[in-house]
């Protein structure tokens, strides 16, 4: 016999019917921060993101991220051949805003390095990937960028940041139970 589910204590809405709730409701999945960089004609070129997702594959080994189309940093950071992922971690929350910053120079100030392949990345950030472009799909308002990894690093010990709610969060251990 089917068990039926109670019904929720919420009511659906036609998204179409209110874009804020969208975006309140997509903020409810929390999700890690990452700065994509490289060095493009002896400059660091990066942005922010949170649409990062890993284990798309592992032959080959491929991660995604979305980006809008009224991008004015990918056109420019696509063209790389390597491009470094930094996993922002706790060490960077007060500098999300000025990495994910429209004007100024986004790297002032914070510690960074770049690979022979000029994949550029963070200092202190939980993980390293260095990627190049697999492919690109058109999706709405954004492009989903597939990346195969070829070479990483991390620190299990560095707690990465977590955005949630549109709010910079950490990891807490969880509660023991008894």
């Amino acid at each position: 016999m089917t068990r039926m589910a109670t019904p929720p204590s919420l009511s659906l809405v036609d998204v179409s019917d209110d874009a804020s709730l969208l975006r309140k409701t997509f903020a409810l999945f929390p999700s890690g921060i990452v700065m994509l960089s490289a060095v493009i004609d002896g400059v660091p070129v990066g942005l922010v993101a949170s649409s990062f997702q890993v284990g798309i594959s592992a032959d080959p080994p491929l991660v995604l991220f979305a980006v809008q189309h009224t991008s004015t940093t990918w056109p420019r950071l696509r063209r790389a051949p390597s491009l470094g992922v930094s996993v922002l971690s706790g060490l960077h929350r007060s500098s999300v805003g000025q990495l994910s910053s429209k004007s100024g120079n986004r790297f002032d100030g914070i510690d960074s390095f770049t690979s022979e392949t000029q994949a550029h990345f963070i200092g202190g950030a939980a993980a390293h990937l260095e990627c190049s472009i697999h492919s690109e799909i058109r999706a709405g308002d954004h492009d989903v960028v597939l990346m195969e990894v070829h070479r990483m690093g991390s620190d299990p010990s560095t707690e990465p940041l977590v955005w949630h709610g549109s709010t910079l969060r950490s990891l807490t251990p969880p509660e023991p139970t008894h």
